[in-house]
């Protein structure tokens, strides 16, 4: 009913693994054991969080695990068979077994279900599926008991969980007294309205409900109507009483769904005897106590599923949860202190709070992954709505403050460079739990183990009613008994109850045994398992503790350019080295020392990090005591060896602010042919290259600097005189460089200011790869160089090029096929400053163009990638302002080219254009609408009045008006080469809806309204102007089909009537005959198929909600029509008796004004065929599933509190029924058959079936088109899946 109600939520955060700084070297790691609290999760395949909740609770029920692992594999078959055809093998409950089996006693963090919903027939996808938890506990109850007919287990569902209810009527006149009896596995107990389950089930098994008045009840011995009273009592408890909550109902006054998110309390103990038929019995006869609450967190259409569960026999380890185990003095204590201490936090400064977030943590590191959480909680802000905008991401800001933070554990944790975690205090990831690679040394194998226990700390006893978990897919956590009372309201609240009778002891032996009534061969199944687990993590640990080093030693190395250089004459400046990072500094110091055996002196041990200016040296090693791990060594590190003051005596600067920067020194380059100009018509690539390099140019060189120099320090290096002027380019100057060298121009340049030359380079922001332009004072002597202010312009020899110019004459005749022969091609010198009035003269005068056709005008155009042919350019700008790049290809056309002032346009007359039939025309910019609009027609040679022009869409199809005449095209924002239509017709006006409208094609009444024309189209055939649309008949199994007849403008304050008279106008219904249009019928399409009718005929069709390209279907009728708001169309089917087929569907006016419940349609129907309401059976078909759902005569009980009774409408959930839907109808009393599904029904489930199973097979591919297709588009909720679990036949 609810759809995707369970659907999980998608929760922002991190990844819980970093990308960088771990090598993982054995394949995929091995699964994490258990955490302090010894249980064991369940892995979420998606959307199975409802699954995992239901599990843990069966699992967590002692008797009802014990009498599934009291099935022996004599009864149940074994799970290696099951493949086998003859083999009749209960795989539902093996699984189970086997899923408990390893919950229990396996080390393991969480579990898979993987193979449990693989016996329940489920696809890959249906773990991604989410469902309510109270409806699989049924399904899942019913498959256990189909799975185990026949077996010595077949009856402990029924034994654990079955009860009974009765039901009494009791007639207030003669004390009779009717009662039913019903069976029960879960009590459904109402929330609206309630404040406590008590509440509940006080409604329910306590209060009567009286039936008076007009609501009277039938005794069978007065055979009279009568008042009675109606009550249920709980006639057999089971030992387990399972409650579910109905928190999710409908409003069907807003037509939508919603949670009951109020207070609803619940006992941990309840005594149900006010609530039995008998209750002579004893107290604990009665009495039940809670030990398990599933929680849905979230709302109607979106949420996640936990369980809070008593752990029973107490088979996990229970701590008090971390906020509790201080006492509240010590706490408050400890936030006085804290507000004294902690200095006040930065909220803009993103360095000053992740430091304090980091510096605060007792581990003195935070995981990666949480660090955005934390983050959150200290400003009550998220990293990407505060800093990302201005920073980055959090792991980019992070790297770029090295000198700051350091990544340990492998890259999944980050900690202060100037205060970093000991071994000792340092948390060890998730992932690195698996393999307890705690980097500190091992202890002394001497230590006794008395001396060991005595530093551990004596575990907590568990207090009074403690043993409570939180089971949260894969994560397990104490939690206090006081903390369910947190669950009683709020969008996480409790779903379902389980209780247990306080009668049932549990015996001495179980308590703390996990292998208690485990079958011997699945606790050999877990020994083996956890054996190879830790095989598994064994090699993982001895294997990701190892880390690649590169290190790099001094004697190959030299000094340059504020960076160190590798020596040419040396083969290799770096070695590998494989070391476990689990030892000390002075171990790798030792292990270096080995393999340098002529290394005379000290030797430091510096990280260092290859810079595009060469290799740098950050911090150095110094305490030989701190494990590898600590000091945040991880594999790829690279360590400098060195004596730790020089290199080839050149003093060395350390630390992040000496980081060197590779600039470009950019230099002047002045030849001998500074005035040379390009004479020839092409130039040889061999000349092009020589002029570059010995014209005027730049000469550029790579040099490195170290980041903590000043400007001025860096113009003494490069040998520079102080006069000499150091210049940065401008942003977005080599933009305009590579423009310049492809299309003529200049680069600009800042010159610093003398008080920069005492900052330092970090200081100024220039980063690996910026240019810094050297000029000497003399430089400015040359006409490449020019200065105005703090600006220097550099003029490249790169404007010296060429326009190649096409001219294509026209070909008359029968000489199409030599217009490539004819195509005339030359290269006209150009730079970027030539006007392209001078480019076109000399392109005329080498084409000598003017003494072929004296007189004629011209104009230069570019061709877009496709060949067509753009604008014409605007002869009076430059090739540089035009846009124009040099070496490209501009067409000499016949034509007269645009001034800077005009607009060169495209039109057509009538239509969308078509290729070839453009006109052209140059107008002003300031011209208005309608100035154009007379260009163009008095271009075409029209006149007169009733015009107007209208754009083209974005699919080049005619679309809106231009509504303001006297608007400038300007001002409309209407660009050059721009496509206007010319459209006859005065303008619309606005408000103006334009409808496309389809033909109802049904070809009996078509055939008898043509008949009453004299010229009428013979049987069979269409009205002229109609478009036959190819789409199955639309209306239930009526041989009916959908014609489009064309479209028509209409006002949205015009009525219905005013539309139907409109629409009979289209030339394609002239032939159409009508009375009035009362005898017409007009419907709503959405997606092609007929969805409302349009009623009223006096309503305008902005209150009906009609908008411009809406789809309208006109139905001719037989008789008039007008139908009420709550009067529906339906079309009825009455079953043929004894076959699986209907007779012709037939329209039925069903009015729901007064009443809609499944009575009034029955009642409606059998006044139709005659019949009794009673013997009518009905079901509403959905034609695009193949399936019939069966319209029950249901009634709602209502106890007495409520004051009004609430019917039950079709026209609501779940039914919805509305105009067009198809209705069957079976009459039970000559056709015994229930069954509404037809052989075609069957066919388009198969049809369904087979396509569903193509699209799953389809795999990466079909996803990948389908997220193509739906790029853009807004998320939609998956549609409803029903849940089921498939069950093998073992009768």
């Amino acid at each position: 009913m609810f759809g995707n109600l369970f659907e999980e939520e998608e929760e922002e955060g991190f990844s819980s693994t970093s990308s960088k700084g771990r090598v993982s070297k054995v394949g995929d790691e091995p699964p994490p054991p258990r955490g302090r609290s010894n249980l064991c999760g369940i892995k979420n395949q998606g959307g199975t969080c409802y699954l995992n909740s239901l599990l843990q609770t069966l699992l967590f029920t002692p008797e009802f695990r014990e009498e599934l692992f009291s099935l022996v594999p004599d009864e149940l078959g074994c799970l290696e068979d099951k493949d086998k055809p003859e083999a009749k093998v209960r795989v539902i409950p093996l699984e189970l077994q086997r899923l408990f089996a390893h919950l229990l006693l396996v080390d393991q963090q969480s579990a898979s279900t993987a193979g449990l919903t693989d016996s329940f027939g489920w696809n890959s996808s249906e773990g991604t599926n989410q469902h309510d938890v109270q409806e699989l506990n049924r399904i899942l109850f019913s498959a256990l008991e189909h799975s185990l007919v026949g077996t010595s287990g077949s009856t402990f569902i029924h034994r654990l969980y079955h009860g009974t209810i009765v039901n009494s009527i009791v007639c207030k006149e003669c004390g009779n007294v009717s009662q039913r009896q019903e069976d029960f596995l879960d009590l459904t107990v109402c929330v609206c309205g309630l404040s406590s389950l008590e509440d509940a089930l006080w409604n329910m098994f306590v209060a009567e409900e009286l039936f008076e008045g007009n609501n009277l009840y039938r005794c069978a011995q007065c055979d009279r109507l009568v008042t009675a009273a109606k009550s249920a009592k709980l006639r057999k408890l089971p030992p387990f009483m399972t409650m579910s909550l109905l928190r999710f109902s409908f409003d069907f006054a807003k037509c939508e769904r919603y949670k009951e998110t109020g207070r609803y309390s619940f006992p941990l103990t309840i005594n149900l005897r006010p609530f039995c038929e008998q209750a002579d019995g004893d107290d604990s006869d009665y009495s039940y106590e809670l030990f398990s609450v599933i929680i849905h967190k979230g709302g109607c259409y979106g949420g996640h599923y936990h369980v809070y569960i008593k752990d029973v026999d107490k088979l996990g380890r229970w701590e008090p949860p971390e906020e509790d185990c201080k006492p509240k003095t010590q706490k408050k204590a400890k936030v006085e202190l804290k507000e004294v201490l902690e200095p006040k936090l930065q909220e803009d400064d993103p360095l000053s709070i992740v430091t304090t977030i980091i510096a605060q943590e007792s581990s003195k590191s935070v995981l990666l992954d949480q660090l955005g959480q934390k983050l959150m909680n200290k400003i009550g802000s998220s990293w990407n709505k505060k800093f990302r905008k201005q920073y980055g991401p959090i792991c980019k800001f992070l790297q770029s403050h090295n000198d700051v933070f350091m990544m340990v554990s492998n890259g999944t944790r980050v900690a202060l460079k100037a205060n970093p975690p000991s071994p000792a205090t340092e948390l060890p990831s998730p992932a690195e739990l698996t393999s307890n690679s705690d980097p500190s040394p091992a202890p002394v194998s001497g230590a006794s183990e008395p001396q060991l226990a005595l530093n551990q700390k004596p575990e907590p006893e568990p207090e009074q009613g403690s043993h409570w978990f939180d089971l949260n897919d894969s994560t397990v956590t104490s939690i206090r008994e006081s903390d369910i009372e947190k669950q009683f309201q709020g969008k996480e609240s409790a779903y379902m109850l389980f209780y247990r009778k306080t009668q049932l002891h549990r015996p001495s032996e179980a308590l703390n045994n996990p292998q208690y009534k485990v079958p011997s061969h699945l606790i050999q199944m877990a020994q083996e398992e956890n054996i190879r687990l830790q095989q598994l993590r064994e090699e993982f640990e001895a294997t990701n503790n190892t880390v690649e080093l590169r290190l790099h030693l001094a004697p190959s190395y030299r000094l340059e350019n504020g960076a160190l250089q590798p020596v040419r004459n040396e083969p290799s400046g770096s070695t590998a080295l494989s070391f476990d990072r689990r030892k000390t500094v002075g171990d790798l110091r030792l292990a270096i020392y080995q393999m340098q055996e002529f290394w005379e002196g000290d030797m430091a041990l510096t990280v260092a990090k290859s810079l595009p200016a060469g290799l740098h040296l950050y911090n150095t090693l110094t305490d030989d005591s701190v494990s590898l791990y600590s000091a945040g060594i991880c594999t790829n590190t690279e360590l400098f060896v060195w004596n730790g003051r020089e290199v080839c005596g050149a003093s060395v600067l350390t630390g992040a602010e000496w980081e060197p920067v590779l600039l470009t020194v950019v230099r002047p380059f002045l030849g001998d042919d500074v005035d040379k100009e390009v004479e020839e018509d092409v130039e040889s690539e061999e000349n092009r290259k020589g002029f570059e390099n010995g014209g005027p140019g730049l000469k550029r060189e790579a040099r490195g600097f170290a980041g903590g120099v000043t400007l001025g320090e860096v113009r003494d290096a490069l040998g520079e005189p102080k006069e000499s002027l150091l210049c940065q380019e401008h942003k977005g100057g080599k933009k305009r460089e590579e423009e310049a060298g492809e299309g003529g121009g200049s680069s600009g340049w800042r010159v610093f200011p003398p008080d920069d030359m005492q900052r330092t380079l970090k200081e100024l922001s220039l980063k690996d790869g910026d240019a810094l332009l050297v000029l000497e004072p003399q430089s400015f002597d040359s006409s490449i160089f020019t200065r105005n202010g703090d600006v220097v312009t550099v003029t490249t020899p790169s404007d010296c090029r060429w326009l190649q110019v096409e001219f294509r004459p026209i070909v008359k005749g029968g000489e199409g096929n030599k217009e490539e022969e004819n195509i005339k091609k030359i290269k006209v010198p150009a730079t970027g400053n030539m006007l392209l009035s001078e480019v076109k003269q000399r392109a005329i005068e080498e084409l000598q163009l003017q003494d072929q056709t004296p007189g004629a005008e011209y104009c230069l155009r570019q061709s877009d990638c496709t060949g067509k042919l753009l604008p014409p350019v605007c002869e009076e700008s430059s090739v540089r302002d035009a846009g124009v790049r040099l070496m490209t290809t501009l067409t000499l056309c016949p034509g007269t080219s645009p001034k800077a002032s005009q607009l060169f346009l495209h039109f057509t007359v009538g239509a969308a254009p078509s290729a070839g039939m453009e006109m052209d025309i140059i107008v002003e910019k300031t011209s208005t609408v309608k100035e154009c609009l007379k260009t163009m027609l008095d271009t075409v040679g029209l006149d007169g009045t009733c015009w107007h022009l209208r754009r083209l869409d974005w699919c080049e199809e005619v679309g809106e008006p231009l509504m303001d005449e006297d608007a400038s095209l300007s001002e409309l924002k209407i660009g050059n080469g721009e496509t206007l239509v010319v459209t006859e017709g005065h303008l619309p006006s606005k408000g103006f809806l334009k409808i496309s409208i389809w033909l109802y094609w049904d070809p009996k009444i078509m055939e008898r309204d043509f008949n009453h024309t004299e010229n009428g189209p013979a049987e069979g055939q269409m009205p002229a102007g109609t478009t036959h649309n190819q789409l199955p008949p639309v209306c239930n199994g009526n041989a009916a089909e959908l014609r489009r007849v064309g479209q028509i403008e209409i006002s949205d304050e015009a009525t219905l009537e005013d539309l139907k008279t409109q629409v009979l106008t289209l030339p394609a219904l002239q032939e159409v005959c009508v009375p009035t249009t009362g005898f017409m019928r007009v419907w709503q399409l959405e997606g092609r198929k007929l969805a409302r009718i349009l009623r009223g005929p006096q309503a305008t069709l902005r209150k009906m909600k009609l908008t411009s390209g809406a789809d309208l279907c006109v139905q001719t009728l037989l008789k008039e029509e007008d139908l009420g708001p709550k009067e529906v169309l339906l079309y009825v089917k009455m079953g043929i008796p004894g076959e699986r087929s209907y007779y012709p569907s037939e329209e039925l006016v069903w009015n729901a004004t007064h009443d809609s419940s499944p009575r009034s349609l029955r009642t409606c129907l059998a006044a139709r065929y005659g019949l009794s309401p009673d013997s009518l059976l009905l079901a509403k078909h959905q034609p695009d599933k193949h399936i019939w759902e069966e319209i029950s005569n249901w009634t709602q009980q209502v106890s007495k509190k409520k004051k009004k009774k609430k019917t039950e409408s079709l026209l609501g959930t779940p039914f919805h029924l509305k105009d067009g839907d198809t209705v069957g109808v079976k009459n039970l009393l000559i056709d015994n058959n229930r069954n509404f599904i037809t052989l075609e029904d069957e066919q388009g489930q198969q049809r369904l079936r087979e396509e569903a199973e193509e699209r799953r097979k389809g795999g990466q591919a079909a996803g990948a088109g389908e997220s193509q297709k739906k790029a853009g588009q807004t998320k939609s909720r998956k549609p409803e899946v029903a849940l089921s679990i498939s069950v093998g036949e073992f009768r």
